[in-house]
C-alpha cells in the first residue's frame, strides 16, 4: 500500500518528527487547533496518495477528513519530506563518486494544457507529456535528475541542457542519444541498421551486451512508475511535478539501500 516497509516508515517518522515540530513552531505565532491525526498517520496518508494516486476526496473518506485538510497535509509534508528523501542536487559528478553512468528519459502523460499545447505534445506518445532525464550509477542508485521538460523536447536536447558528466566516465545511452558521442568521448550507443546496410554479427552482439547493461535503468524507471503519481496521468499542477518526482525517486533510492539525508535529522 505504501511502497516501503514498516521499519522504513518508522524511520521516516522518527527523523521527520523534529523537523515537523520545528516547522509548527516557526509557522504559528500561537497554538491553534491541533491536527486531527498524528504525524505517522499523515505520512501514511501521503504515501498512499503517491502509491495509488487516488483522489483526495477518497483519501478524505479513508482518514475522516475533508478535501481541504487532505490537501493541506500533503502540501505541508511534501517539502519537509523532500529534505529527507529527495535526490541531492549535484551539479557536477566526479570520477571518484561515479564509475559508470546509465542515462535515459522517461515521460509521463499530463492533462491537456490550456495554453502551449503544441509544446507539450509528444509525437512518440501521441499525447501531452512531461519528460525527465535519469542518470544512475552501476549500483542502480539514481545520482542525478533533470528538471522537467515539455514532451516535444528531444532526449538529446535535454542532455545538452543538463550539466555534462566528466568525459572520463563511461556513458551508456540508447539510440535516442544519437550524436552524444561528439560531446562525450566515453559514450556508448547501440549500432543502428540502415537501408541496405544491415547489422553484422559483431554489431548485434555488441547491442545485446549494451542492452544487458542498460536494463538496470529500465528497471529503475519501472520502480519509479510503481508509484502511480508518476506512472499514471499527472492531474496536479505542473509547478509541483519536479518535487513529486524527486520524492518518488528518493523513495526508490532508499529501497535500494541509499541512506536518508543527514541535513533533515
Amino acid at each position: 500500500m505504501l511502497g516501503i516497509e514498516i521499519n522504513q516508515l518508522e524511520s521516516i517518522v522518527k527523523q521527520l518528527t523534529p523537523v515537523w515540530e520545528k516547522h509548527l513552531r516557526s509557522s504559528y505565532l500561537r497554538f491553534g487547533r491541533p491536527y486531527k491525526h498524528e504525524l505517522g498517520s499523515m505520512v501514511i496518508l501521503l504515501l498512499i496518495y503517491y502509491r495509488s494516486y487516488i483522489t483526495q476526496e477518497f483519501l478524505g473518506y479513508l482518514f475522516d477528513l475533508d478535501n481541504s485538510n487532505v490537501c493541506r497535509i500533503i502540501r505541508k509534508l511534501e517539502p519537509l519530506l523532500a529534505r529527507l528523501l529527495a535526490i541531492p542536487k549535484r551539479r557536477v559528478l566526479s570520477k571518484e563518486s561515479v564509475e559508470q553512468l546509465l542515462i535515459d528519459v522517461t515521460e509521463q502523460p499530463i492533462e491537456r494544457p490550456k495554453q502551449g499545447q503544441r509544446v507539450y505534445y509528444s509525437g512518440k506518445k501521441k499525447q501531452h507529456t512531461l519528460k525527465t532525464e535519469l542518470r544512475i550509477d552501476s549500483q542502480g542508485t539514481i545520482v542525478s535528475l533533470s528538471k522537467s521538460y515539455p514532451g516535444s523536447k528531444h532526449d538529446f536536447a535535454i542532455f545538452k541542457e543538463e550539466p555534462p558528466p566528466p568525459p572520463s566516465i563511461p556513458l551508456l545511452a540508447d539510440s535516442g542519444y544519437q550524436g552524444v558521442q561528439h560531446l562525450h568521448v566515453s559514450a556508448k550507443l547501440p549500432h543502428k541498421a540502415r537501408k541496405g546496410r544491415p547489422l553484422n554479427g559483431s554489431q548485434k552482439a555488441y547491442n545485446r551486451l549494451l542492452a544487458s547493461q542498460r536494463i538496470q535503468i529500465e528497471h529503475k524507471i519501472r520502480s519509479i512508475k510503481v508509484f502511480k503519481i508518476i506512472g499514471n496521468r499527472f492531474r496536479n499542477k505542473r509547478k509541483r511535478y519536479e518535487l513529486n518526482f524527486k520524492l518518488v525517486a528518493g523513495l526508490v533510492n532508499w529501497n535500494n539501500g541509499s541512506p536518508l539525508q543527514k541535513r533533515a535529522a
